[in-house]
């Protein structure tokens, strides 16, 4: 299992765009991977689990995957943070 913890970047925070981004990443892995914010925890190939979530810019949340392909899944995720989804960042 690997744990990783990011702060959100983008402005906007987790709306349906980043949602989306995030869980069609994440279905390209056999792993289950999970976004965890606050103890609530959701399966990050849900788009509405990770809209639920209410990240918004300056959160911080732990990424976490376990499975075969679990150091790539959880590798693809955070980048996906990193680069803000590509919006205006803080």
């Amino acid at each position: 299992m690997i744990e990783l913890e990011i702060t959100i970047k983008n402005r906007a925070g987790m709306h349906a765009r980043p949602s989306a981004l995030i869980a069609q990443t994440a279905v390209k892995f056999s792993s289950r991977i999970f976004l965890e914010k606050a103890g609530n925890r959701i399966n990050a190939k849900s788009i509405m689990g990770i809209i639920t979530l209410a990240a918004s810019f300056g959160s911080r949340i732990k990424i976490i995957a376990e499975g075969s392909d679990e150091a790539a899944a959880a590798e693809a995720i955070k980048t996906l943070f990193e680069s803000g989804f590509n919006e205006e960042l803080g």
